[in-house]
């Protein structure tokens, strides 16, 4: 039984549903076209407005910001799909990717690493699901300089979003079956920001019983994984820890290419993206591997109650992948994008 790429709520019915496509930079729109494609083969009942997140300045503080429209699609619709996003380097320019988390809360992110059966990796039968906290940690953005050559980055720990954040990994692994929580943290050395980290997620513990609860510094989790994944179930952790130790399990798998990720805010909103690079060296050039954001639609289906739908391109997906006869460069073939979507549209027909 898989367990990774899962449902995480139950909220929608099968009736059309309006989604906010972000197709993204570089290699977006290719990958973006993939996913619209499959999903109208299949015949998912969802209906896409795209929207474009190009930064345009703000003339009240001169900084560049994502435009209203887009931001308005998203309040509207509550459900979006995101290829990957390119913040341009230079003054006034603040990552989009956070931007979209601040403006929407979205304070957990969730992402399954589940072997592929046919791709093969150093590692089998990997199974883990990391929830990060996704709003605060080192990435508060709270930085200044001292004095010349001396700056200060401030480690911002709340305990209402660490109680959050707990809550939801703890909800999480009870519904999906799972019995394990790991909490990943360094409170030996970050006595205090760690430390309440660390308090919140063992108040919350306390209510579920049902579940075990381990403390495991992170560095140590990180030479355990390499070692032996199977020995991890969920691991919850703060905001910078989770950036680090979730793309260390999407290697275990394969890559970014192969993972998918969604992330989790208050009142119904929730993103899902590829957390993978623009590859503008690639971009137009019809190489692109489609999978990890195909596989954050899945969720995206699964989350909005459509599991049939999901259930079905995932099959298709693992299947092309597992014949081997119509896959991208990065995963060892020859295929075009098109034509590896193509295949998973055949296979669905």
């Amino acid at each position: 039984m898989r367990r990774g790429l899962i449902q995480l709520q139950r909220n929608y019915s099968s009736h059309l549903r309006r989604v906010t496509l972000f197709p993204g930079d570089g290699i977006g729109p290719e990958i973006s076209s993939a996913v619209q494609k499959i999903f109208h083969v299949v015949d998912a009942p969802i209906e896409w407005e795209p929207v474009d997140v190009t930064p345009v300045k703000d003339p009240a503080t001169g900084n560049f910001v994502i435009p209203e429209k887009s931001l308005a699609s998203m309040r509207r619709n509550k459900i979006g799909l995101k290829g990957p996003l390119m913040t341009p380097i230079g003054k006034g320019h603040q990552s989009l990717n956070l931007t979209l988390r601040k403006a929407f809360n979205l304070y957990a992110n969730v992402r399954p690493c589940v072997s592929i059966e046919g791709y093969k990796t150093p590692y089998d039968n990997v199974n883990v699901v990391t929830i990060r906290e996704n709003t605060e940690g080192e990435y508060s953005g709270i930085e200044h300089q001292i004095v010349p050559g001396v700056v200060q980055s401030i480690k911002l720990i709340t305990e209402k979003a660490s109680l959050r954040v707990a809550e939801y990994a703890f909800e999480y692994c009870r519904r999906e079956g799972r019995r394990n929580v790991t909490v990943v943290h360094k409170a030996n050395i970050m006595r205090m920001s760690d430390g309440l980290f660390l308090k919140s997620c063992r108040k919350v513990a306390e209510r579920y019983k049902d579940i075990r609860m381990n403390e495991v510094y992170l560095d140590t989790v990180c030479l355990n994984m390499v070692q032996d994944p199977s020995q991890f179930d969920l691991l919850v952790m703060p905001n910078l820890y989770g950036d680090i130790l979730s793309d260390l399990c999407a290697g275990l798998i394969g890559g970014l290419g192969l993972t998918p990720s969604a992330n989790i805010g208050a009142d119904g909103v929730a993103i899902f993206e590829a957390v993978h690079g623009t590859a503008p060296d690639i971009a137009g050039e019809d190489k692109a591997n489609p999978t990890a954001l195909l596989l954050s639609g899945v969720m995206m289906l699964r989350h909005m109650g459509l599991k049939e739908y999901g259930d079905r391109i995932e099959k298709a997906c693992f299947d092309v992948i597992k014949e081997g006869k119509h896959i991208t460069r990065d995963l060892g073939g020859t295929s075009t994008c098109t034509q590896f979507t193509d295949s998973i549209c055949a296979k669905l027909k």
